[in-house]
């Protein structure tokens, strides 16, 4: 539902990112989150730990909206055989 309401206002952004060649910072920022792994006999050590990166919300949307455009192209014009 959300989708519906934001999604002109989201591929306005999204083409103005391309047109100018800009990505704004804080689309490029995520948040890195460590998890510690279970039955690890020596938590000092490094591998112990697992990294979970967490993207922007709005970058994963503008992500799939350019492979939308790229997989319809590609169909277009018979580019994956």
């Amino acid at each position: 539902m959300v989708a519906l309401v934001i999604a002109k206002d989201l591929a306005e952004v999204a083409s103005n990112c391309f047109i100018n060649k800009t990505i704004l910072k804080s689309l490029k920022e995520f948040i890195t989150v460590v998890l510690h792994k279970e039955r690890k006999k020596d938590y000092s050590l490094p591998g112990s730990y697992r990294l979970i990166a967490l993207k922007n919300t709005l970058v994963k949307v503008l992500e799939k909206y350019v492979v939308n455009i790229m997989s319809k192209a590609a169909e277009k014009y018979r580019l994956f055989l």
